[in-house]
């Protein structure tokens, strides 16, 4: 199963949360930014819908496949700051 770790980071004069790469919009305070990272954690665990996906690797080569509303990452929010 995969795992997706939030970070809580200073960002533009502000807080955000970052996480595999992405940062978030810019909180004021760093509660606000920790809130944001926990509810969009627990977003990311819930089931969705089983659809089909179409992307392309880094050699430029499209692959299909099905996606399963039910494969899910387990997801945490660490609070480096």
């Amino acid at each position: 199963m995969a795992k997706v770790t939030y970070h809580i980071i200073e960002h533009d004069g502000g807080w955000a949360y970052e996480a595999s790469g992405a940062i978030s919009e810019t909180f004021p305070t760093h509660d606000a930014a920790f809130l944001a990272a926990r509810q969009a954690a627990l977003r990311q665990q819930r089931p969705g819908e089983t659809t089909g996906i179409v992307w392309e690797d880094e050699a430029g080569r499209w692959h299909a496949e099905v996606s399963s509303g039910d494969a899910r990452p387990q997801t945490e929010v660490e609070d480096d700051a």
